[in-house]
């Protein structure tokens, strides 16, 4: 794998001047917009011309679908940074004055659970084990969301004029080019997987038929296609021409100012009215790019009748011919690279793993303490002459003041008299002492008076409400796959299920709650420390 291109993206990514102007986050509800609005506007986002933060108010409880959903999210914006900033960002985008940002943090995050939970249902607040740097010169653990941005900012500025919508949840450096300027009104993410078309047999060892995947072809356009075999890709396409190269989708797209006027102004019903559920790849891209009878045979693989399909290919293909594709194609494609370097946190169990990646000494866990700005493992701590910490372990905003000894794990804001832990993941937490096992995952756990201890493999997190003077510890397993284990309690290890927790988490003061969660951890540890 080379390392140039990964070089020049991680440091492209670590400079801290390549953001987008206009950041935009789509979130569940007002509070968590305020939370975002506050956080990114002094904090990491304080360079960009606005921070946006608007929730997704649909009248349908099945949501707007992603499609729908940017869309609208976008509106909303729009009115904000009028309200907020007095700008017209449709105006700025036209003129190509500015680049801005998409980030679709909505969700419940069940595969995260029971982190979400200790957020109060702010699903991209999750924190990462790694400080953060504030405009104001403070340190706090970076969130997920926070990571997404930073990393995303890197093709901010070659898309002025137009919005990159991306999901906050995965980090990557690109290992093809993030500076060459757009061809296509519309252009999707996808990992190109060589320079030429696959045969049969590589399609099928790639797995491709599992994907949705973008076909580019020799004309320098590109198609969807979604989880179907090579040899009907190959069939689809033949009308559209020859299949160059193709890779899966990563769903991250951007779209210049004209198509989202266009797309905004086609929807203005369903914006209007907040109903009917659409996403992109189906509803928008697909249609775009494949004839009708292709079209209508894919979506009839998801149970949708031909002549509802049939309608809306008749009305996207009207929607195209409206379009002025006199200096750039409708559907591209931009390839981040097959070497590109992948860090999910969607999932606990990818959370547990790409965070215990920062002990690691490949390339790929190098360019991660590059990107998290991890040169002194140690920094912001101060640790006892008595506590033993191995050369790979990280333990940053740490405060350890008897002794311990810190193996194989990541620390991160911890405050204790002693802590003993060997492979755990410990953020934001604090108690007298802290032992962790193998494997296991303490976050946000307060405990002035009681000692923490967690077996190998187990996860307790912490629930603070806005009301309550205590919070709910909450636990699980890396065994757990919460999304499975969502509607039941977890015998022997809660009396209340992870829905039941979403369910009364549901419009919490995220601010609040975070500032009060705040004091009780400095109350907790001016204590044992004294």
């Amino acid at each position: 794998m080379s390392s140039s291109p990964l070089q020049e993206a991680v440091a492209a990514m670590t400079s801290g001047v390549n953001l987008f102007d206009v950041v935009i986050i789509c979130t569940t509800d007002d509070y968590q917009a305020d939370f975002w609005m506050n956080r990114l506007s002094t904090g990491l986002c304080s360079s960009s011309k606005m921070v946006l933060a608007c929730s997704e108010d649909w009248n349908d409880s099945g949501g707007a679908g992603n499609g729908l959903g940017t869309l609208y999210a976008y509106e909303k914006a729009c009115k904000l940074a009028k309200e907020k900033y007095g700008m017209d960002l449709k105006d700025l985008l036209s003129k190509k004055e500015v680049s801005a940002a998409l980030y679709h943090t909505a969700g419940k995050g069940t595969r995260m659970a029971p982190l979400p939970a200790s957020e109060n249902n702010n699903k991209p607040g999750v924190k990462l084990p790694i400080l953060l740097t504030k405009a104001d010169g403070s340190t706090a653990p970076i969130t997920v969301l926070e990571a997404v941005i930073q990393q995303t900012g890197v093709y901010a500025k070659s898309r002025k004029g137009r919005v990159s919508v991306f999901w906050g949840d995965q980090v990557f450096l690109p290992s093809a080019s993030f500076q060459e300027e757009p061809t296509h009104h519309i252009d999707i993410m996808c990992t190109l997987l060589g320079d030429t078309a696959p045969t049969a047999e590589e399609w099928t060892a790639q797995g491709l038929e599992k994907y949705g995947v973008i076909a580019v072809l020799d004309s320098g356009n590109a198609a969807q296609v979604e989880k179907v075999s090579h040899g009907t890709a190959v069939k689809m396409l033949e009308t559209l021409g020859n299949i160059r190269q193709v890779g899966p989708s990563l769903g991250s797209f951007s779209v210049s100012a004209s198509i989202l006027k266009s797309l905004c102004d086609e929807y203005s019903t369903e914006l209007t009215e907040k109903t009917a559920k659409l996403d992109t790849d189906p509803h928008f891209w697909m249609p775009l790019t494949l004839p009708k009878t292709e079209y209508a045979s894919l979506m009839a693989q998801k149970g949708i009748d031909e002549q509802i399909s049939n309608k809306h290919h008749d009305r996207m293909s009207a929607f195209s011919k409206t379009l002025d594709l006199s200096t750039m194609g409708l559907f591209g494609a931009v390839d981040v690279g097959k070497d590109a370097c992948w860090w999910d946190y969607g999932q606990l169990k990818l959370y547990s793993k790409n965070n215990l990646k920062l002990l690691e000494d490949g390339e790929d866990a190098q360019f991660l303490r590059q990107f998290m700005s991890l040169t002194d493992k140690k920094a912001h701590s101060s640790l006892s002459d008595a506590v033993t910490i191995d050369e790979s372990s990280c333990a940053t905003g740490c405060q350890i003041s008897q002794g311990g000894s810190i193996q194989k794990s990541v620390l991160c804001n911890v405050t204790a008299q002693t802590v003993e832990t060997n492979g755990a993941i410990i953020v934001n937490c604090v108690a007298p002492s802290i032992t962790a096992g193998e494997g296991a995952i303490l976050y946000n756990l307060v405990s002035p008076d009681t000692p923490i201890v967690a077996a190998a493999g187990s996860v307790q997190v912490a629930v603070t409400s806005e009301d309550d003077n205590e919070s709910l510890v909450l636990q699980s397993r890396m065994d757990i796959d919460g999304g499975k284990a969502w509607k039941v309690k977890i015998e022997d290890l809660n009396d209340v299920s992870f829905e039941s927790v979403f369910m009364k988490n549901k419009m919490a003061n995220v601010g609040a709650i975070e500032a009060k969660r705040e004091n009780l951890y400095k109350e907790a540890a001016s204590k044992i420390l004294s």
